[in-house]
């Protein structure tokens, strides 16, 4: 008789299962941290080959945009909560684990998928894309994070707020210290206002369309959308906001560029320097920093309407051909050229109009652009604060005395918009150039909060739009 205890079989090997829907999102954040991808840009092409495939319908693409922007637009809340759930300092975390983890601290406290499910599909994730050790460390960690819904976690990983106010917003809303205390200086005021941007900047934006002039309507791009799917600019007459989504290249007006997808704050910046008064000839417009095109085609399109001509310069030369790919089938003249704007080729005193919409740190669209609120750093500005200068400074003589320039840029930072114009018209690091303020606000019609002038600056929180910056300058010697 055989007194060995009898074994119990082995489990059977089960291969994990491949979620396309989670996979395809893993695969976007994974781009957006390895290559300093954009998630605007990663994305697209990703769903358009899941759909040509088959394995992807409207509801999955839809799942997955969410996993992405929610992900990264709350990494900083995040981060913490899995910091607090690990015994070893986040840093130690592996990339990858921690994108997994992410995104489904995003599906627990974020969405509302059922916690066995968020758990769940997580955890198979993990097991496709890291391995069954990882995996287990992923389950381990999800299901402390299951104790407390996304109130309970801040509440215990965010400092008090009278204690430490920037830190406590920094991680209630999931921004970086110092972009919490730049935009805080930028916009004054007290506690609701801040609270009221950070969580604008974590909102999904809208959709916005704009309808070239003398190329296309509004009522055109409403009809194409259809009514359920069309609401109207806040701000903009050219502008049309698609209500529930889509696809914008599926209508026939932006496949052939008479219309294209653009922010109201872009089309308020090209259409309140195009409204400027000007005596005198009113012919030759140049766009100084064109790419990748969206306001040289609403300037351009404005500019044939009076029969002037534009002048579209974008340094690099990518950037150049997407400039070329907007400006397509315009009526009017126009030209595009590959030139640096601090070294123009044109001539002194040449043009009649400028828009200067300098390079930045892009910190006025983090609603697109979440993942780069973690990849800026502030000594980034100081790498962007002598070409915005020296642009301004030489669009400043590229115009003929009367007319006007508008510097433009996608930041509120002070350090990137007044200081600029002040620097430059004081001649702090270079000539004085004669010069003087317009009022932009009487320009931008039926738009509300537009401070005390002369310059503009739109927000997220009050205007819907991204945070343009807009100052006019009139040329005077």
């Amino acid at each position: 008789m055989n007194d060995q205890p009898r074994r119990r079989p082995a489990k059977p090997h089960r291969r994990p299962k491949k979620d396309p829907v989670r996979f395809l999102a893993f695969e976007a954040l994974r781009a957006v941290d390895e290559r300093d991808a954009y998630a605007n840009l990663v994305l697209p092409p990703l769903l358009k080959k899941a759909r040509a495939k088959g394995d992807f319908d409207g509801r999955d693409a839809a799942l997955a945009t969410e996993l992405v922007y929610g992900t990264l637009r709350r990494q900083g809340t995040y981060d913490a909560i899995v910091a607090a759930c690990i015994d070893r300092p986040l840093r130690e975390v592996d990339p990858p684990v921690l994108d997994v983890l992410n995104m489904g601290v995003h599906q627990l406290l974020g969405t509302r998928i059922p916690t066995h499910a968020a758990v769940s599909a997580s955890v198979e994730l993990a097991r496709v894309v890291l391995g069954e050790g990882r995996a287990k460390f992923v389950n381990a960690v999800l299901r402390k994070v299951t104790a407390h819904d996304l109130d309970g976690w801040v509440e215990k990983v965010a400092p008090p707020y009278d204690e430490d106010a920037e830190d406590h917003l920094a991680v209630v809303h999931s921004h970086p210290r110092w972009i919490v205390s730049a935009l805080w200086d930028a916009l004054g005021g007290g506690r609701a206002g801040i609270e009221d941007l950070l969580e604008a900047d974590n909102e999904r934006p809208e959709v916005t369309l704009v309808a070239r002039p003398g190329r296309s309507t509004t009522e055109e791009l409403v009809k194409a959308l259809g009514e359920d799917n069309s609401l109207p600019g806040r701000w903009s007459p050219y502008a049309v906001r698609m209500a529930e989504g889509g696809e914008p290249g599926a209508l026939e007006a932006v496949r052939e560029s008479r219309a294209g997808v653009q922010d109201e704050g872009s089309q308020l910046v090209a259409a309140a320097l195009a409204a400027v008064p000007v005596e005198g000839r009113d012919s030759r417009w140049l766009d100084g920093c064109a790419g990748p095109g969206g306001k040289a085609a609403l300037l351009a399109a404005l500019a044939a309407e009076r029969g002037a001509t534009l002048l579209a310069a974008e340094k690099q030369p990518h950037r150049a051909r997407l400039v070329e790919r907007a400006l397509a089938g315009n009526p009017g003249p126009y030209q595009v050229i590959t030139a640096d704007g601090t070294r123009p080729p044109w001539l002194s005193g040449t043009f009649d109009r400028i828009l200067m919409d300098v390079p930045c740190s892009g910190l006025g669209a983090l609603r697109r652009r979440p993942e780069s609120r973690w990849r800026r750093r502030a000594e980034d500005l100081e790498a962007f604060a002598p070409l915005q200068r020296g642009l301004l400074r030489e669009a400043l003589k590229a115009v003929r005395v009367g007319g006007v320039v508008g510097y433009a840029t996608c930041s509120p930072h002070l350090a990137e918009t007044r200081v600029v114009v002040e620097d430059v018209l004081k001649g702090r690091g270079g000539e004085p150039v004669e010069a003087e303020w317009i009022d932009a606000r009487p320009l931008l019609p039926g738009v509300p909060a537009l401070g005390e002038g002369p310059d503009v600056q739109l927000w997220p929180h009050l205007h819907g739009t991204d945070a343009m910056y807009l100052a006019l300058l009139r040329r005077t010697g």
